[in-house]
């Protein structure tokens, strides 16, 4: 515990360093760049479709009657934009979570090992290929959780709850992966995500918890509906320093956690050797006979193989 509050702060105090602000704008503009390409190709698109979608729907006509009952009859205009902004931000998440590793947990797990760490040794036992691989396929498993777990989302706290699981999930499997490749051996990455893996979870769930932190952008309803093209970046930088950061507390973390177990006594690499079973007393007496006395005896000067008489010379 006194590992996980101590690079806790360390975390938040690095998030003010300029080369780490200066980082943060890389994810930003690659994903204010793709969501502009997407949403010029396909905003008008989904938006139709989801609107044909809800008219189709009969209990959606409740839905309106209701909104003109308490005197919100334009909220309708609204409700297809909002059902999209929804449908999408998971996938920015995930796709923010995946270029701040990429981009940004290298170079920030350098500059922790640079300031605290000078001389841990790097052992690579992580390759980019292996590290995509893996990032890829959690990434699969955390959108298959968000697909099965969707319907329970209308219920107001497991709307909060639920995605911060799965980001921290998720966020626990790429950062402690990306911050361990470069560092440690694969041997060593294993042992430390097994003996350390709720300190992972833990950071994991509380990185999770802070990456809802966009989500109240968008509870605004209609104003977030009518100001998204400036509260979309806005909420993606959110994300972006909220990633930045658990790459920052997993580096602490991992890294002082590796170098104390460097720091263990390590087990000799061979047993030490067993005491010799003594020989039985034929297999002495035929080596006796075959060497005879005087050989038997400067092998062996306490004369303690044999109890059989030796041969009588001829």
């Amino acid at each position: 515990m006194k590992l996980l509050i101590e690079s806790f702060w360390r975390a938040g105090l690095y998030c003010l360093h300029p080369r780490v602000m200066a980082l943060s704008f890389a994810p930003l503009v690659l994903m204010v760049a793709l969501s502009w390409l997407l949403g010029y190709l396909y905003w008008d698109v989904a938006i139709t479709q989801v609107r044909a979608w809800l008219d189709a729907s009969s209990w959606m006509d409740k839905v309106w009657l209701w909104l003109e009952a308490v005197g919100l009859p334009n909220l309708k205009t609204v409700v297809a934009p909002l059902v999209v902004i929804f449908l999408v931000t998971p996938l920015v998440v995930v796709v923010c979570l995946l270029l701040v590793s990429w981009l940004m947990t290298p170079a920030l797990t350098r500059l922790v090992a640079e300031r605290r760490f000078e001389g841990l040794a790097q052992k690579k036992g992580g390759s980019f290929l292996r590290g995509l691989g893996w990032a890829l396929w959690s990434m699969l498993l955390a959108l298959g959780a968000l697909l099965i777990t969707l319907p329970m989302w209308v219920v107001p706290p497991l709307a909060m709850v639920l995605p911060a699981l799965i980001w921290g999930w998720l966020a626990y499997r790429i950062m402690a992966f990306d911050v361990l490749a470069e560092f440690a051996s694969a041997p060593e990455r294993h042992a430390l995500m097994s003996r350390h893996r709720m300190g992972f979870w833990t950071m994991g769930l509380v990185s999770g918890l802070m990456g809802t932190a966009p989500s109240l952008l968008w509870a605004s309803g209609a104003l977030f509906a009518a100001a998204f093209v400036i509260l979309v970046p806005l909420a993606i930088w959110i994300y972006t320093l909220v990633f930045a950061f658990a790459s920052l507390w997993f580096a602490h973390f991992a890294l002082s956690a590796l170098q104390a177990m460097r720091q263990e006594p390590q087990a000799p690499e061979l047993a030490p050797l067993q005491p010799a079973k003594p020989g039985s007393p034929h297999a002495g007496a035929r080596l006796a006979a075959a060497l005879g006395p005087s050989q038997v005896l400067a092998g062996n000067p306490n004369n303690d193989v044999t109890d059989v008489d030796p041969r009588e010379s001829r």
